[in-house]
């Protein structure tokens, strides 16, 4: 019992230190993410959450433990206060404190106990379950349908800022092929403007 009960504050510790993260992009990994928030504190480790009603259980909201709760409260604090994006995508990354519930593997509290019953279909709660049952089908379905249309404009995202970034890197070649030719020079002499070489 006194170890289960040492097992539980030391999970509790660790809740107060790790911050949930959602509306991430599907593209973002672990090692993205924990580049991201290694500017603001030290990343023991980041666990994304499962998403099961979409497809290939693309998660789109992690964990990410810290080093202390200080670092933990400085991020939530950071992304609260402006947009903080990562991969670039167009849609701000929210957080908040992490709870016992959201992780999968928390330890048993100590003294608590889970009572589960079948349900008979003249119960009243049978209805309620259906339900919910319905509700859930139907979420998942919406879902499907939204991440399709995101990952979609993602990639049409990718590929603008892909295109801007080819269509810059030939700029500067054509800037510096001017000024590597002497070019520059001798546009300056023609129009009798003085130019400072600064090396």
């Amino acid at each position: 019992m006194e170890s289960s009960i040492k097992e539980y504050a030391a999970f509790e510790e660790k809740v107060k230190r790790t911050i949930y993260i959602d509306n991430l992009s599907p593209v973002a990994t672990e090692a993205v993410v924990k580049a991201a928030f290694d500017q603001f504190g030290n990343v023991i480790q980041v666990k994304f959450i499962p998403n099961y009603l979409e497809p290939k259980n693309i998660g789109q909201a992690a964990l990410v433990e810290l080093e202390n709760a200080d670092q933990a409260k400085t991020i939530i604090s950071e992304i609260s206060n402006s947009s903080f994006m990562i991969c670039g995508m167009p849609r701000p990354v929210r957080g908040r404190a992490a709870e016992a519930e959201m992780f999968d593997d928390r330890p048993r509290k100590p003294g608590r106990k889970i009572i589960c019953r079948w349900l008979d279909s003249s119960d009243p709660d049978f209805e309620v379950a259906k339900k919910i049952k319905l509700m859930v089908s139907k979420h998942a379905e919406e879902a499907k349908f939204c991440l399709k249309l995101q990952l979609e404009e993602e990639e049409n995202l990718a590929k603008k800022q892909t295109e801007i970034l080819n269509a810059t890197y030939k700029k500067y070649e054509l800037i510096d092929s001017v000024i590597g030719n002497r070019v520059a020079d001798r546009l300056a002499e023609c129009y009798k403007v003085r130019v400072s070489n600064a090396e």
